[in-house]
Order: C-alpha cells, then structure tokens, then sequence
C-alpha cells in the first residue's frame, strides 16, 4: 500500500501521506493537531523528556523546537531511528530502537510523550501501565478519534477495502472510551480534540518524585 511502510510484517509507519500533503484541509488538520502539542509541551515545562514511538519524527521535531529538553525518543523501527538520527543531529536528541514492551523502566524522565501509538499495540493497557512506572510527572497521550478518522479516510478513498481503517491500527477509541482507559491509570488534566484526534494531558495518580 502506498505510503505504508512494514518491517518484519509489522506496520511501522503510515504518516508519509498525511504530512506532506499539500491539500489545504489536511494541512490545516496537522497544523490544528501541532498547536494541540505544543499546548501541551508549554504546560509540562519538560527538562528530560521521553517519547515513545517517534515513527518519522514529526512529534519530534516539534518537541525540540518548542522545548530546551533532552529528549530521548523510541521506536520500534530501527530503520526509522536511523533515518531520525541522520535528520536531526541535534545533540539534546539520543535515539533507541526499542517496542514498549520491552524498553528498559528507566525513572528520570519528567515528561512522557506517546502519540498515535496505542492504537496500533496488542495490549494497550499494558503500556499505560509501562509508561506509569516511569512516575513521569506529565503524560501527553494522542490517538485517533474514532469513527471519525475512519471516516475521514474513507471519504478521501482513503483504505476503502478496510472501512477507512489505517494500516495498523488495532484499537479504536472515541474520545470518551480512550478517557475511560487512561483514568484508570493516571489523572486527566485536560482533554482536547483536534479533528480527528483525541489529545489528553495528564498527570500520575499516585504522584511520585522523579529520580
């Protein structure tokens, strides 16, 4: 499928299309689901931040230029932390090819930032409980916004033989289900919902001093 990208059978990326699209809508959906970040970022004031699932780097890139953190960015694809790496030589940006499942609990982070992950997990609930571990004071959470993104694909003729479904994608979540779910593991601070993505700030349940 154009503008898929598969890696030992798993969809490590699907972005490619959306974000460099030049159709103005689209531009204005990125850009309206950018400023949510960059909301988000100002509020958490992150001095080391950790992202999990990097993919292409967009939220990437938006973290460094909004924030003076060292951030250490992951993924599952290691062709894509390579391409990330030669990209942005930035030296508050180290880089790992790791799943969440397996990426080391290492505390010392005081934001953590997962965007358009979750969705594609076997076991998202496993990861939020992960990402917990890491007693991060502030989480940034971003999935679609279903059925709409759904829709929205199909309506562009976008995956028709799938409903709209994007490549990947496990798990689907309206904004109040996906609220539902991470409650049960930190405290929603705010909520947002940039057409067509869900978009939460949180905070620990059980706060706990980073070390």
């Amino acid at each position: 499928m154009k503008n898929v990208r598969i890696e030992n059978g798993v969809v490590v990326g699907t972005a490619g299309d959306k974000l460099t699209s030049t159709n103005p809508l689209a531009k204005l959906l990125i850009r309206n689901f950018d400023n949510q970040i960059r909301h988000y970022l100002h509020a958490a004031h992150p001095q080391r931040l950790l992202e999990i699932g990097c993919g292409e780097g967009h939220v990437t890139d938006i973290i460094l230029k909004e924030t003076g953190a060292q951030v250490h960015a992951t993924d599952i694809s290691q062709a894509l932390v390579d391409e990330l790496k030669a990209r942005i030589p930035s030296h508050r940006l180290t880089l790992e090819a790791v799943s969440i499942e397996s990426m080391a609990l290492r505390q010392g982070f005081d934001t953590v930032v997962c965007c358009e992950v979750l969705e594609h997990i076997d076991d998202p609930e496993a990861g939020l409980q992960r990402m917990a571990q890491l007693k991060a004071d502030h989480y940034i959470f971003s999935v679609p916004r279903e059925p709409l993104f759904r829709g929205m694909n199909f309506a562009r003729g976008a995956y028709v033989r799938d409903f709209g479904n994007s490549p990947g994608h496990i798990h689907h979540w309206s904004t109040s289900a996906f609220v539902r779910l991470v409650a049960r593991h930190f405290t929603v601070q705010e909520i947002r919902t940039p057409i067509p993505w869900t978009a939460l700030l949180c905070t620990p349940l059980n706060p706990g001093r980073h070390v």
